[in-house]
């Protein structure tokens, strides 16, 4: 068969038109590195949206692939599988919760929180009770009923009607989320640090009000750390700088070391909310993933990559302030561990653009908001290279 080129034409002709891919063919990566076919090396600032938590290449991730690869790619949920029972251990002692389900994806994390929420409630005998709420400005995934709980009309238009009985309270809005919890409010959705939202975290006194609430309504709080999650602002979870006690918690993005996985982890209130048959997934939980999974969590913790993550991430906060000082494009600078969002005059696609010219990689989000994810191993050099490029081109720009 005939090989096809790797381009943006031959790519709009294989494939629906949906993503807005950028003109580069990724042959491998290299630590904080991604390499195009043309042997050009870009510095990675976005790390496969905050998937590639270790960078490219790690050997114990390789390893744990490769050695569980050569024993079972696959058997289904139909058994006992020891990679998941390592895993899900792990994942409850971090978390200090008590019961796991592995799926695929975080959209398919929030679609099993959401069952597990509706049915929570309809085990009460409370037939009222299905009010699913989340936040405005938040994003939870594609799939009907993750798009029902994300705020932008971008994500949701023309694809009516969405999952009835769902709405939105104010990004911490206290007043809004008084008036809008009752009696018929099943869960709520948040993102401790709103991520496709542009980095925005939410307030002390916010979580204060709806744990309060929560004692009162007696409805659950589902942390989306899709995004957030596995240390990236500093500690495993981001609810854990507020002090919450989440019902449940989606994670999945760099859980699995760069192969599709995610988890819902409960509480004890959840334990029996499932019976057999109820949820399930084909290849949730696959074994290679969760190993890969498994050494991800390790390497965290060995090479104390969350503390690289808020040192690291302060060294960065300050580049960023003095390039604020000098450059009024910088509008906000908004920063949790290598968690970054940089507010500009105008959309931030301009500066991906303009920084791919100079062979560094970032995002864009909420139309004017940069948006920066590194590997959780990003060193001082590799630093100062991004923040050299961005003085480069907002210093041209001024000119």
């Amino acid at each position: 068969m005939k090989q096809l080129p790797v381009t943006q034409e031959t790519e709009k002709a294989l494939f629906f038109h949906n993503y807005s891919r950028l003109p580069l063919a990724i042959t491998h990566g290299e630590g904080c590195w991604l390499i195009n076919e043309d042997g050009t090396r870009y510095l990675d600032m976005i790390s496969g949206i905050g998937v590639n938590a270790l960078g490219y290449g790690d050997k114990r991730l390789l390893q744990a692939i490769t050695d569980q690869a050569s024993r079972l790619i696959h058997a289904s949920n139909l058994y006992l599988l020891k990679p998941q029972f390592d895993l899900a251990s792990r994942l409850i002692a971090i978390s200090g919760l008590s019961k796991v389900f592995f799926a695929n994806s975080g959209t398919e994390a929030i679609e099993a929180a959401i069952k597990l929420s509706r049915k929570r409630a309809a085990m009460s005998g409370r037939n009222e009770k299905k009010e699913i709420l989340s936040l405005t400005n938040c994003f939870h995934g594609r799939t009907y009923g993750a798009m029902s709980l994300t705020a932008k009309a971008k994500y949701t238009e023309g694809f009516d009607p969405l999952l009835p009985e769902t709405g939105m309270i104010g990004f911490n809005d206290i007043a809004d989320l008084e008036a809008t919890i009752s009696d018929k409010t099943a869960a709520v959705f948040i993102e401790p640090i709103q991520g496709e939202g542009g980095i925005h975290a939410l307030s002390a006194a916010f979580i204060e009000k709806l744990t309060e609430l929560r004692q009162k309504f007696d409805f659950l709080i589902v942390a989306d750390e899709i995004q957030a999650g596995c240390g990236r602002t500093g500690k495993f979870f981001s609810y854990m700088h507020l002090g919450l006690k989440p019902d449940l918690v989606c994670l999945a993005k760099p859980l699995g070391g760069g192969l599709p996985l995610a988890a819902v982890i409960g509480n004890d209130m959840m334990a029996d909310v499932f019976s057999y048959g109820n949820h399930g997934t084909t290849f949730g939980g696959n074994p290679v993933a969760c190993a890969a999974g498994l050494a991800m969590i390790d390497a965290i913790y060995a090479d104390g990559l969350m503390d690289n993550a808020i040192n690291t991430g302060n060294a960065i906060q300050t580049a960023l302030q003095q390039l604020a000082s000098r450059h009024p494009q910088i509008l906000d600078i908004r920063q949790f561990g290598l968690m970054i969002g940089i507010t500009v005059d105008k959309e931030a696609k301009v500066y991906v653009d303009k920084a791919l010219q100079k062979q560094v990689l970032v995002n864009a989000t909420s139309q004017n908001v940069i948006r920066l994810l590194p590997p959780l191993t990003i060193g001082k050099e590799e630093v100062q290279r991004c923040i050299t490029v961005l003085d480069e081109i907002l210093t041209e720009e001024s000119r």
